[in-house]
């Protein structure tokens, strides 16, 4: 796995096997990072079930001022320490072990004006719903969901509505606004 774009272009990110992260394909992450182009110069970008590190490590190549990475694998965790070290990005990236709703809900206030980043682990799918109504209930501004493309997803939840669906190949990214930007088409 690689860094796709940005200041870190083509550096390479260690990976783990196996179904406990839900690894993002190289296009699929070129996709959501050309759509999140105007907004990621100086955003917060929350890499919540982080994996690798590697959409978290993405938004901050591509100009993200901070990111948090949530992890609640030790394993996974370890192996994003390392990536954040051997890339220098240790100052801007914030690592918290944990689950990733409960930790959503700690940061509370903090996620307002984030980019909040969705795809939990294949035997953690059923926590979709729980993410996007405790990011509703925050007010976060943006979040985007990865899932595979015949995992259904809600088409609002609390405040939160579905703006925008890409699709390419097995998977699904769906970003979803508070309900009067979605209106108003105003953070597409």
């Amino acid at each position: 796995m690689r860094v796709i774009g940005g200041e870190l272009r083509s550096r390479r990110l260690k990976t783990l096997p196996g179904l406990d992260v839900r690894p993002t394909p190289d296009r699929l992450r070129e996709a959501l990072f050309n759509v999140l182009a105007p907004r990621i110069e100086g955003s917060l970008f929350v890499d919540a079930y982080a994996g690798t590190g590697a959409v978290g490590v993405e938004a901050l190549s591509r100009g993200a001022a901070r990111a948090i990475l949530i992890e609640r694998s030790p394993k996974a965790a370890g192996l994003i320490a390392e990536n954040l070290a051997a890339l220098g990005l240790t100052g801007q990236a914030e690592l918290i072990r944990g689950a990733a709703v409960k930790t959503l809900e700690r940061l509370g206030g903090r996620l307002r004006e984030a980019i909040v980043f969705l795809d939990p682990p294949y035997p953690l799918e059923r926590e979709y719903g729980a993410a996007l109504t405790a990011l509703s209930e925050l007010g976060c501004g943006l979040v985007i969901a990865q899932a595979g493309a015949k995992q259904p997803l809600p088409e609002h939840c609390g405040a939160l509505h579905r703006t925008r669906v890409l699709k390419q190949g097995s998977n699904v990214l769906a970003f979803y606004a508070p309900a009067e930007e979605a209106n108003t088409g105003a953070r597409q």
